[in-house]
C-alpha cells in the first residue's frame, strides 16, 4: 500500500463518522467532532485533524473517554459551567458556547468554564466563531504535562494553547492561535509516527539537554515559547482552566496519546465580550491599528494564512496508509 492516500472531504467525513459510530459515539457528538477535525485539515493544521481520531477511538474502547457522555450545563450569572463528563471536548465546547452567546448578549460578558474535558482541538476555532458573531473572545486550555517550569526538568505544565479573535469590518476576523511551547506537541507526535527527527530547539531530553529525537522529546520536555515568559504564561493557563474548574492540572492528567489510565479530565475557559458594551465604534477604531500594520511591507494580520487556505477550497484530505487502516478498523467494529 502507498504511504499516503487522498480522500475527498465527503469520503473522509463518511469514514470518520463510521469510525465514531463503530466505537459507540452518538450521532450529534460524532458530527461536531468530525467537523472540527476536518476544519483543521482544511486550515492546514493536520496535527489537529483526523490524525487525532484514532487516539480518541482507542480511548473510547479502553474507557478513558466516555463515548456516551452528554455534557451537563448550568448557568450562574455570566458564568456558564459545563461538565464534559469525561467525553470529548468538542460537544462540550459547542453546547457551552451556545449558552455563552445568550449570556454575552444579555450581560455584555460571559465565561464558559469546561471541566472533566479532553483534547481541545484547534483553540482558534471557538474564538473565530464568536468573532464572526461580533464578539471579542479568548480561549485557554490546559493539557497533560509536557513542559517543565523554567529552570526545572520535570514537566508540570501542558503546552496550554491560547487563542484570541477580534471581529473586523467586512472581512475575516483577526485570529491569534498559539501554543505556549515553541511548537505544538502534536508536531512531535507526527514526527515520531513518520520516523523523522525534529529540529533542535523544539524540545529537551529527560536530562534537560536539546534533542532532535522525538522519543527523547516525548520523554523530556517541550521548550516554552519565549523561555521563562512562556513558562509563566503556561502556569497562568493552568490556573485559569484546571484551577477555576477543579479539573486536573497538567501533571495530574493522563496522556491524550494512549489508551491507558484514567481520563485526562483537563479544563478549558472561553471568555466572550461584546465590544459595543465597552465603547462605541470599536470595530472601526480597531481598523486603524490593522491599517497601520498593513502599511508596512511584509506584515500580515494573524489568521490570514489559515483563511487563505480555507478560501482555496481544499477538497481533499491526505491520510497516511496507517491512519486509513486504523479508521477502517474502527468503522468495522459497528
Amino acid at each position: 500500500m502507498s504511504e499516503s492516500v487522498e480522500l475527498g472531504l465527503g469520503q473522509a467525513r463518511e469514514l470518520a463518522m463510521a469510525a465514531m459510530r463503530g466505537r459507540g459515539f452518538g450521532e450529534a457528538e460524532a458530527a461536531v467532532t468530525v467537523e472540527a477535525l476536518l476544519e483543521a485539515e482544511q486550515d492546514g493544521l493536520p496535527s489537529h485533524g483526523l490524525a487525532r481520531l484514532p487516539f480518541y477511538l482507542d480511548q473510547a474502547v479502553s474507557g478513558k473517554v466516555d463515548a456516551r457522555a452528554v455534557p451537563r450545563l448550568e448557568t450562574d450569572g455570566a458564568v456558564v459551567r459545563v461538565d464534559a463528563c469525561h467525553g470529548l471536548a468538542f460537544p462540550a465546547v459547542a453546547q457551552g458556547l451556545e449558552v455563552g452567546y445568550e449570556c454575552v448578549e444579555g450581560l455584555g460578558v460571559a465565561a464558559v468554564a469546561i471541566s472533566c474535558s479532553h483534547h481541545f482541538g484547534v483553540a482558534g476555532a471557538p474564538v473565530e466563531a464568536a468573532a464572526r458573531r461580533g464578539y471579542l473572545a479568548l480561549a485557554f486550555s490546559n493539557a497533560p504535562s509536557a513542559m517543565a517550569p523554567w529552570g526545572g526538568k520535570r514537566p508540570l505544565f501542558g503546552t496550554n494553547p491560547i487563542a484570541f479573535a477580534c471581529p473586523r469590518r467586512g472581512c475575516d476576523p483577526l485570529l491569534i492561535d498559539l501554543s505556549l511551547s515553541k511548537v505544538a506537541r502534536g508536531k512531535v507526535m507526527l514526527a515520531k509516527k513518520r520516523g523523522e527527527p525534529i529540529p533542535e530547539g523544539w524540545a529537551l531530553d529527560p536530562d534537560g539537554l536539546p534533542t532532535s529525537s522525538p522519543d527523547a522529546a516525548i520523554a523530556g520536555s517541550m521548550v516554552p515559547a519565549g523561555d521563562a515568559k512562556g513558562a509563566a504564561l503556561a502556569l497562568m493557563v493552568e490556573l485559569l482552566t484546571a484551577g477555576l474548574t477543579g479539573s486536573n492540572f497538567g501533571f495530574q492528567a493522563s496522556s491524550f496519546f494512549d489508551a491507558d489510565g484514567a481520563p485526562p479530565s483537563i479544563g478549558q475557559l472561553i471568555l466572550l465580550m461584546d465590544p459595543k458594551r465597552f465603547s462605541s465604534g470599536f470595530v472601526e477604531h480597531a481598523e486603524t491599528m490593522f491599517e497601520a500594520m498593513l502599511d508596512q511591507p511584509g506584515v500580515r494580520i494573524p489568521g490570514e494564512r489559515r483563511f487563505r487556505l480555507r478560501r482555496e477550497g481544499r477538497v481533499r484530505v491526505v491520510l497516511s496508509s496507517s491512519l486509513l487502516r486504523a479508521l477502517e478498523a474502527h468503522a468495522a467494529a459497528c
